[in-house]
């Protein structure tokens, strides 16, 4: 079996808390093969990439260089953050391009493909991480790298007439046919791949879903959504089910329902969109006032970045004054909390809420969405209520899905949850959870590897679910 390197920005090292299902998945395979991690430290240095970090924990080696702070200002902040993050969640008006930005991209790119071309033996496979490293694969195989390289996005890849907005879109998204094997999360996302490179760079489509570029080098791309550990998350909401930061919420609520948002403090997450529309189920359901409460856990992120700053101060206000206007002495319509939690105390506050309200504007999987359901008790469980915007939704067919944009969509969906019968909520979340149960993280990475170290014959053969279907 061959060694696995796996490259990413940011590294999960040992001894460090892990956060997120990709850590675990990411060191599962390493586990299981034996290998490397390559990525920045996360420290800012005089130079970048002068000195290698090297930590071997059993039969993995962890790998990481250090950034100066113009090579973390211009690539990671500036333009990973501010250009491809805004770009690829179809926000076309918040893309902040600067060439600098772009120039210190590809500099730090170039870092990464020095440092790892030493690190590579002859029978590596190599799993490249995201959309800072798009190029890295090119830069690679410019440095005589020949080994399988596989690339995974793990945001969602806007449509081809949104790419072409990007100055020098060419340069950065052609070098992804360096890679052996590119991986999305949705249909969606492959067809806009496909039709950014048949209809503006010239390639064209070939047997077993392979695609041949304008330069005849051939690659393919296929359809990996990726998932939990739905296992360990079912079994850490029944563990903290009664705990006493768990207890404590449920004893606030008074036996009044709980509705529950946990997102990254981001413009992508629709969290504006998300108040009103709990605001208006709130005007317009007056029955629904004292009996549900709203809890919106948000942590800040990208405080450098204007835009982040701006929609925390959003937030507070529509907050301030939704419950200005329906609160009453003993009732709090939204709990705005602006703190992050341990997995453990989420996944029991997943438990008691009957509703999970997951409304991104744009979202490459979202699996929140997915803990939610996996937390439920499955003799009484939440209703998910849920973007089609979201990744999530190509699975989660049985949730209710809607378009966050339609306040009165999310409004009525949310009283539709909130009114739903033991029998329907059983139904929705046992064609839900069969999804997680049949899909879930390990799935994703074996069928990724496989699908890279042997090439499918169909192009179906790359898609490890189909799109599901509805539940009306």
């Amino acid at each position: 079996m061959s060694r696995l390197v796996v490259i990413s920005n940011r590294v999960a090292l040992p001894k460090q808390t892990q956060t997120g299902g990709l850590a675990s998945a990411m060191n599962a395979a390493l586990q299981e093969r034996g290998g490397l991690w390559f990525g920045w430290s996360g420290n800012i240095g005089k130079e970048s990439g002068t000195e290698l970090h090297e930590v071997t924990e059993r039969n993995i080696s962890y790998a990481t260089i250090d950034l100066s702070r113009k090579d973390h200002d211009e690539y990671y902040a500036g333009f990973a953050n501010r250009a491809l993050w805004p770009l690829f969640h179809y926000r076309g008006d918040l893309v902040d391009y600067r060439r600098d930005h772009m120039e210190g991209y590809f500099r730090v790119n170039a870092v990464f493909a020095d440092n790892v071309a030493r690190l590579i033996q002859p029978n590596d496979t190599i799993w490249v991480q995201d959309y800072h490293l798009i190029p890295l694969a090119q830069l690679l195989r410019d440095r005589g790298v020949r080994n399988r390289i596989g690339f995974f996005l793990h945001t969602p890849l806007p449509a081809a007439g949104l790419m072409i907005t990007l100055p020098r879109h060419r340069e950065l998204f052609e070098s992804l046919a360096s890679y052996d094997l590119v991986g999305l999360h949705t249909h969606r996302d492959l067809r806009a791949l496909e039709d950014y490179f048949l209809h503006e760079l010239g390639a064209a489509m070939r047997t077993g879903g392979r695609i041949r570029a304008a330069n005849g080098r051939l690659f393919r791309a296929g359809v990996f959504p990726i998932s939990i550990d739905t296992a360990e998350v079912v079994e850490l909401a029944h563990r903290t089910e009664d705990t006493g930061d768990v207890a404590r919420l449920r004893h606030s609520l008074d036996g009044r329902e709980l509705i529950i948002g946990v997102d990254r403090l981001d413009y992508s997450k629709g969290l504006p969109q998300r108040f009103e529309a709990f605001a208006r189920l709130l005007r317009d359901n007056e029955e629904m006032r004292r009996r549900v409460s709203f809890l919106q856990i948000a942590p800040p992120s990208r405080s450098e970045v204007p835009e982040y700053r701006q929609i925390r101060r959003d937030l507070e206000r529509s907050a301030g004054h939704i419950n200005g206007q329906f609160a009453e002495p003993d009732w709090v319509p939204i709990r705005y909390v602006n703190k992050s939690y341990p997995q453990k105390m989420l996944a029991g506050y997943f438990r008691v809420a009957r509703v999970g309200l997951v409304t991104p504007l744009r979202d490459g999987m979202n699996l929140v969405a997915k803990e939610y359901i996996a937390c439920q008790d499955p003799k009484d469980p939440g209703v998910l209520v849920l973007s089609r915007f979201a990744g999530a939704a190509q699975e989660l067919g049985a949730a209710l899905l809607v378009n966050p944009n339609d306040l009165d969509d999310v409004a009525e969906a949310l009283k539709r949850a909130l009114d739903m019968s033991l029998k329907e909520r059983r139904q929705r979340w046992d064609a839900s959870m069969e999804v997680l149960e049949n899909n879930d993280i390990t799935r994703w990475r074996n069928a990724f590897l496989e699908a890279l170290m042997h090439p499918a014959r169909n192009a179906s053969d790359l898609a490890t679910t189909a799109p599901a279907e509805t539940i009306s």
